[in-house]
């Protein structure tokens, strides 16, 4: 009689210990960082079984779904979906591997907002939290950080949650897990857009400092260095201004880059002193004056030789000081304490 058991072996080819080795023989390798397709068979309460074409089912767990806050698995995954996943960790003592998708979209965000940045984009965000240092904000999913110095409104800061708002970029930096931005910046840059160099605005004096008066001019700030006052020398701006006094500067220089205004009023004197003398007689002649700088600094621009060209059309007349001293006042450093980490939403 013939052995039934050894027939169906012999007709089958391998034994189940062939078949065990066929398998390791052709399984995938999996190592934490690797992004895998995988196919949910299975949502649970807290997370899903995937199918990644490991021996076992891999697991994601319901806070590894999104880089934004999830509740429910069904909001994020489908039965029978395929997608891409991050494995997060090795195989368990059960030999399962546990997976994420916030991962890939917290790598994919940062690229994102690098991209943005080196396109010097305004982006927009609606306030969400607000600290001692700052606003919070989301930008691509991540929790950015915009400084209070940085905030150009007048209202308290806990008002602006919920409050959309543009912004630059300061800084970008995954690795220190810093992303920083700036409101005043942005609105700098979009009323930039409206003015230049060599237009007369009016404006009003919110802040005197030993170096020069900073001006609003239509809710952004220009400064107006000393050495811009007049043609005479100057001790103090405070010997000239006081805060809320209504001026009419011209704009001298534009630097969208680093969100600056150089403003003057020396360069509108028909006679030097007369900011001094004569302030009403400058503001009169404002427009004037205004013009015959900008046919001096067009003529200068296509190398027209003039023969009169005021001293303070010469760009070597504007000191470097105006650029530092803005650097400490109106761009103050962000000191690294008061920055949260750009961190996902937990």
């Amino acid at each position: 009689m013939v052995n039934q058991k050894s027939t169906a072996t012999a007709e089958i080819g391998f034994t189940h210990e062939d078949f065990a080795a066929l398998l390791d023989k052709y399984d995938y390798h999996f190592s934490p960082g690797d992004i895998v397709p995988g196919t949910v068979f299975s949502i649970e309460p807290r997370g899903a079984l995937i199918d990644i074409g490991a021996k076992t089912a891999a697991y994601i767990p319901i806070q590894e779904m999104s880089i934004n806050r999830v509740d429910s698995p069904e909001e994020v995954l489908q039965s029978n979906e395929t997608r891409e996943f991050f494995i997060l960790t090795d195989e368990n003592e059960d030999g399962q591997l546990t997976l994420s998708i916030r991962r890939i979209e917290y790598m994919r965000a940062w690229e994102r907002v690098r991209q943005l940045q080196a396109e010097d984009a305004t982006v927009r965000s609606g306030v969400f939290a607000t600290n001692r240092g700052g606003a919070l904000v989301r930008i691509e999913g991540l929790r950015g950080f915009i400084p209070g110095s940085h905030i150009s409104t007048r209202k308290p800061k806990e008002e602006l949650v919920g409050e959309e708002l543009p912004l630059k970029f300061l800084e970008v930096d995954e690795e220190r897990n810093r992303l920083v931005l700036s409101h005043r910046r942005a609105l700098v840059e979009r009323k930039m857009n409206r003015l230049e160099v060599g237009e007369v605005v009016i404006g009003t004096v919110r802040g005197i400092k030993p170096y020069g008066a900073f001006i609003d001019i239509g809710g952004v700030s220009g400064l107006l260095h000393i050495s811009e006052i007049s043609h005479e020398h100057i001790d103090t701006p405070h010997s000239v201004f006081n805060v809320n006094d209504e001026v009419k500067v011209m704009i001298i220089d534009l630097d969208a880059e680093r969100g600056r205004i150089s403003l003057s009023t020396k360069q509108l004197e028909p006679e030097p002193g007369d900011m001094i003398k004569n302030r009403d007689l400058v503001y009169d002649k404002a427009e004037e004056m205004a013009a015959k700088y900008r046919e001096q600094l067009l003529a200068k621009q296509q190398g027209i030789p003039v023969m009169e060209i005021e001293e303070a059309v010469v760009a070597e007349d504007i000191p470097p000081a105006t650029e530092e001293t803005v650097v400490a006042e109106d761009i103050p450093a962000v000191a690294e304490e008061e920055i949260p980490a750009a961190t996902e939403e937990e």
